[in-house]
C-alpha cells in the first residue's frame, strides 16, 4: 500500500512540475471546445435525447479540454466556472445559476482525476473514459440535488429519480470523450 501511495504521489508531483500553467495554445483549445459544447448542446443534443436523457456536450467538452491540456487543479476549476457561466445563456439553461456549482464541481473532479494513472497493458488509457464518467456524475448529481431540494424532494428520492438521466448522460459523455481524445491528441501533435 505504501509503494502505491508513493508512486501516486510521484506521478502527481511530476505532472505538477511539468505543467506550470496553461499556454496560449491550451487556452485557445479550451475556448474552442467550450464553444463547440455550447453549439452542440443547442443543436444536436435535442435530436439525441432518449427517455429523458440527452448528452450534455458542455460537460463532455470541458472534460475533453481538461484531459488534453492537463491544467493545474485550480485552472480546471476556472474552466468549470467558465462552463457554468456560459450555461447561463437562456437557451442553454432552464434553471439559472444551478449550472455554476455543478460545472465547477464536475471540472474539479476532472482536474483531480486526470492525474490518476489508469493504463491497461501500457497502451490502453482508460483515464479519459473513467474521468469523464465520474465528472459527469458529480456535475449531474450536483445539479439534481440543487434542483430537487429547490422543489422539496428528499435526497434518496433525488438520487433514484435522476439516476437514469445522470448515469445515461455520463455513459454517453464518457464514450464520446474516449473516442475524441486520441483523435485530438494526434491532431494537436501536428
Amino acid at each position: 500500500m505504501s509503494n502505491a501511495n508513493t508512486a501516486a504521489k510521484r506521478v502527481i508531483a511530476t505532472a505538477e512540475v511539468e505543467k506550470k500553467g496553461l499556454g496560449t495554445q491550451d487556452l485557445i483549445l479550451v475556448a474552442v471546445l467550450l464553444a463547440a459544447g455550447a453549439v452542440l448542446k443547442l443543436t444536436v443534443a435535442s435530436f439525441l435525447s432518449f427517455a429523458g436523457m440527452k448528452p450534455n456536450f458542455v460537460i463532455a467538452m470541458y472534460c475533453l479540454a481538461i484531459i488534453l491540456t492537463r491544467p493545474k487543479v485550480s485552472q480546471a476549476v476556472v474552466i468549470g466556472l467558465l462552463a457554468g457561466v456560459m450555461c447561463q445563456i437562456p437557451m442553454l439553461n432552464a434553471t439559472p445559476l444551478v449550472n455554476i456549482p455543478s460545472e465547477l464541481l464536475g471540472a474539479l473532479a476532472c482536474g483531480l482525476l486526470i492525474y490518476v494513472p489508469m493504463k491497461i497493458g501500457g497502451k490502453l488509457d482508460l483515464n479519459p473514459v473513467v474521468t469523464t464518467f465520474l465528472s459527469t456524475v458529480v456535475s449531474g448529481y450536483t445539479f439534481a440535488i440543487i434542483v430537487g431540494m429547490m422543489n422539496g424532494l428528499a435526497l434518496p428520492v433525488i438520487f433514484v429519480t435522476y439516476a437514469v438521466m445522470v448515469f445515461g448522460t455520463a455513459a454517453f459523455n464518457a464514450i464520446l470523450v474516449q473516442i475524441l481524445t486520441p483523435l485530438l491528441r494526434k491532431v494537436l501533435k501536428k
